[in-house]
Protein backbone atom coordinates (compact mmCIF):
# COMPACT_ATOMS: atom_id res chain seq x y z
CA UNK A 1 0.00 0.00 0.00
CA UNK A 2 1.53 3.26 -0.82
CA UNK A 3 0.40 6.55 1.33
CA UNK A 4 0.87 9.66 -0.18
CA UNK A 5 -1.33 13.26 -0.06
CA UNK A 6 -3.00 13.78 -3.66
CA UNK A 7 -4.48 16.95 -4.47
CA UNK A 8 -7.73 17.79 -4.43
CA UNK A 9 -10.11 20.65 -4.90
CA UNK A 10 -14.00 20.84 -3.61
CA UNK A 11 -16.10 23.28 -5.40
CA UNK A 12 -16.38 27.27 -3.63
CA UNK A 13 -19.35 28.63 -3.61
CA UNK A 14 -17.87 32.08 -2.83
CA UNK A 15 -14.81 33.55 -1.85
CA UNK A 16 -13.53 37.04 0.13
CA UNK A 17 -10.34 38.78 1.56
CA UNK A 18 -11.47 40.52 4.70
CA UNK A 19 -7.75 41.00 5.58
CA UNK A 20 -5.23 42.34 4.30
CA UNK A 21 -1.51 42.31 5.65
CA UNK A 22 1.81 43.06 4.79
CA UNK A 23 3.20 39.72 3.69
CA UNK A 24 -0.21 37.29 4.31
CA UNK A 25 -3.90 37.43 3.88
CA UNK A 26 -7.01 36.03 5.70
CA UNK A 27 -9.53 34.29 3.47
CA UNK A 28 -12.80 33.02 3.91
CA UNK A 29 -14.43 30.57 0.84
CA UNK A 30 -18.10 29.28 1.22
CA UNK A 31 -17.14 25.25 0.27
CA UNK A 32 -19.47 22.58 -0.78
CA UNK A 33 -19.51 19.88 0.97
CA UNK A 34 -19.89 15.98 0.80
CA UNK A 35 -23.34 16.08 1.58
CA UNK A 36 -24.38 19.07 -0.57
CA UNK A 37 -24.53 21.81 2.37
CA UNK A 38 -22.28 24.42 2.21
CA UNK A 39 -19.38 25.82 5.17
CA UNK A 40 -17.27 28.36 5.87
CA UNK A 41 -13.50 28.47 6.07
CA UNK A 42 -11.23 31.24 6.88
CA UNK A 43 -7.46 30.35 6.57
CA UNK A 44 -4.46 32.47 6.55
CA UNK A 45 -2.89 32.66 2.49
CA UNK A 46 0.64 32.17 3.04
CA UNK A 47 3.37 33.02 0.10
CA UNK A 48 5.62 30.00 1.32
CA UNK A 49 8.83 29.66 3.28
CA UNK A 50 12.34 27.59 3.21
CA UNK A 51 14.35 26.57 6.37
CA UNK A 52 17.66 25.26 6.53
CA UNK A 53 18.78 22.61 8.50
CA UNK A 54 22.53 23.48 8.36
CA UNK A 55 24.91 20.64 10.10
CA UNK A 56 28.85 21.03 10.77
CA UNK A 57 31.35 18.73 10.37
CA UNK A 58 31.28 17.52 14.44
CA UNK A 59 27.86 16.74 13.57
CA UNK A 60 26.31 20.15 14.79
CA UNK A 61 23.24 22.40 13.99
CA UNK A 62 23.63 26.04 13.34
CA UNK A 63 20.37 27.00 15.33
CA UNK A 64 19.65 30.83 16.24
CA UNK A 65 17.40 32.23 19.05
CA UNK A 66 14.66 34.71 18.50
CA UNK A 67 12.12 36.26 19.97
CA UNK A 68 8.39 35.30 18.66
CA UNK A 69 5.53 37.53 19.28
CA UNK A 70 2.72 35.61 18.71
CA UNK A 71 3.62 33.12 21.05
CA UNK A 72 5.33 35.60 23.79
CA UNK A 73 8.47 33.26 23.88
CA UNK A 74 12.46 33.12 22.87
CA UNK A 75 12.66 30.38 20.46
CA UNK A 76 15.48 28.09 19.20
CA UNK A 77 15.22 27.64 15.74
CA UNK A 78 16.50 26.66 12.03
CA UNK A 79 17.33 30.01 9.96
CA UNK A 80 14.29 30.30 7.45
CA UNK A 81 12.55 32.91 5.56
CA UNK A 82 9.51 33.59 3.26
CA UNK A 83 9.69 33.23 -0.10
CA UNK A 84 9.04 36.70 -1.11
CA UNK A 85 9.15 36.72 -4.59
CA UNK A 86 6.43 34.45 -6.80
CA UNK A 87 7.88 31.53 -8.70
CA UNK A 88 11.14 31.71 -6.23
CA UNK A 89 13.46 29.39 -6.70
CA UNK A 90 13.49 27.86 -3.02
CA UNK A 91 17.15 26.71 -3.11
CA UNK A 92 18.06 30.37 -3.71
CA UNK A 93 15.87 31.69 -1.11
CA UNK A 94 17.41 29.27 1.48
CA UNK A 95 20.59 29.94 0.70
CA UNK A 96 19.80 34.13 1.22
CA UNK A 97 18.78 33.00 5.27
CA UNK A 98 21.41 31.03 5.35
CA UNK A 99 23.25 34.07 4.50
CA UNK A 100 21.33 36.80 5.93
CA UNK A 101 21.19 35.02 9.02
CA UNK A 102 23.80 33.55 9.78
CA UNK A 103 26.55 34.51 8.02
CA UNK A 104 27.62 30.96 6.86
CA UNK A 105 27.40 29.09 3.37
CA UNK A 106 27.06 25.64 1.84
CA UNK A 107 28.44 23.59 -0.66
CA UNK A 108 26.53 20.29 -0.45
CA UNK A 109 22.42 21.23 -0.61
CA UNK A 110 19.84 18.68 -0.08
CA UNK A 111 15.67 18.56 -0.21
CA UNK A 112 15.17 17.43 3.87
CA UNK A 113 11.59 17.36 3.61
CA UNK A 114 8.38 19.44 2.38
CA UNK A 115 5.57 20.41 5.04
CA UNK A 116 2.11 22.40 5.48
CA UNK A 117 2.65 24.17 9.06
CA UNK A 118 -1.15 24.28 9.73
CA UNK A 119 -3.44 22.82 7.14
CA UNK A 120 -6.41 23.53 8.90
CA UNK A 121 -6.13 26.90 8.89
CA UNK A 122 -3.44 28.35 7.02
CA UNK A 123 -1.85 27.07 3.09
CA UNK A 124 1.71 28.01 4.52
CA UNK A 125 4.10 25.42 2.44
CA UNK A 126 7.94 24.82 4.10
CA UNK A 127 10.60 23.22 2.40
CA UNK A 128 13.43 22.10 4.53
CA UNK A 129 16.43 21.99 3.29
CA UNK A 130 19.98 19.84 4.64
CA UNK A 131 23.17 22.29 4.01
CA UNK A 132 26.34 20.21 4.44
CA UNK A 133 30.06 21.47 4.19
CA UNK A 134 29.67 24.69 6.08
CA UNK A 135 32.39 27.55 5.94
CA UNK A 136 31.87 31.25 6.65
CA UNK A 137 30.52 33.65 3.97
CA UNK A 138 32.55 36.24 2.23
CA UNK A 139 31.09 39.90 2.32
CA UNK A 140 29.70 42.07 4.76
CA UNK A 141 26.77 40.60 7.06
CA UNK A 142 23.37 41.67 6.59
CA UNK A 143 22.16 44.54 8.18
CA UNK A 144 19.47 43.25 10.88
CA UNK A 145 16.11 44.79 12.13
CA UNK A 146 13.74 44.51 14.53
CA UNK A 147 13.63 41.13 16.31
CA UNK A 148 16.59 40.13 14.56
CA UNK A 149 18.86 42.84 16.38
CA UNK A 150 18.67 40.39 19.25
CA UNK A 151 19.43 36.98 17.17
CA UNK A 152 21.79 34.86 19.39
CA UNK A 153 23.54 32.14 17.21
CA UNK A 154 24.67 28.50 18.26
CA UNK A 155 26.12 25.31 16.91
CA UNK A 156 24.14 22.71 19.21
CA UNK A 157 25.14 18.69 18.82
CA UNK A 158 22.06 16.66 16.73
CA UNK A 159 21.49 14.14 20.32
CA UNK A 160 21.00 17.87 22.37
CA UNK A 161 18.55 18.84 19.46
CA UNK A 162 16.47 15.58 19.67
CA UNK A 163 16.72 15.37 23.38
CA UNK A 164 14.63 18.79 23.63
CA UNK A 165 12.48 18.31 21.12
CA UNK A 166 10.94 14.79 22.92
CA UNK A 167 11.59 16.77 26.35
CA UNK A 168 9.18 19.27 25.37
CA UNK A 169 11.82 22.26 25.38
CA UNK A 170 12.02 23.06 21.96
CA UNK A 171 9.21 23.77 19.57
CA UNK A 172 9.91 25.68 16.71
CA UNK A 173 7.96 23.47 14.01
CA UNK A 174 11.10 23.17 11.54
CA UNK A 175 13.36 22.82 14.13
CA UNK A 176 11.83 19.95 15.43
CA UNK A 177 10.25 18.33 12.27
CA UNK A 178 14.28 19.22 10.73
CA UNK A 179 16.07 17.20 13.41
CA UNK A 180 13.40 14.72 13.39
CA UNK A 181 13.67 13.93 9.71
CA UNK A 182 17.49 13.77 9.51
CA UNK A 183 17.54 11.08 12.12
CA UNK A 184 15.13 9.34 10.37
CA UNK A 185 17.35 9.77 6.90
CA UNK A 186 20.40 8.26 8.81
CA UNK A 187 18.57 5.21 9.90
CA UNK A 188 17.51 4.96 6.13
CA UNK A 189 19.56 4.42 2.91
CA UNK A 190 21.53 7.60 3.88
CA UNK A 191 21.53 11.73 4.16
CA UNK A 192 23.03 11.00 -0.02
CA UNK A 193 19.80 9.52 -0.86
CA UNK A 194 17.93 12.56 0.33
CA UNK A 195 16.03 14.30 -2.91
CA UNK A 196 18.35 16.89 -4.87
CA UNK A 197 18.22 20.67 -3.84
CA UNK A 198 16.09 21.18 -6.94
CA UNK A 199 13.59 18.40 -6.35
CA UNK A 200 9.97 19.63 -7.99
CA UNK A 201 7.84 21.09 -5.04
CA UNK A 202 4.10 21.02 -6.09
CA UNK A 203 2.91 23.23 -3.19
CA UNK A 204 5.21 26.10 -4.44
CA UNK A 205 6.21 25.53 -8.29
CA UNK A 206 8.97 27.40 -9.19
CA UNK A 207 11.65 27.40 -12.03
CA UNK A 208 15.40 26.11 -11.28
Amino acid sequence: MTIRDTPEEWEIRATRTPFTGNKTSVRTDDVVMPDGSVARRDYQVHPGSVAVLALDEEDRVLVIRQYRHPVRQRLWEIPAGLLDVPGENPLHAAQRELYEEAHVKAEDWRVLTDVYTTPGGCDEAVRIFLARDLSEAEGERFAAEHEETELELARVPVGELVRGVLAGELHNNCLVVGVLALLAARQGESLDALRPALAPWPARPFES
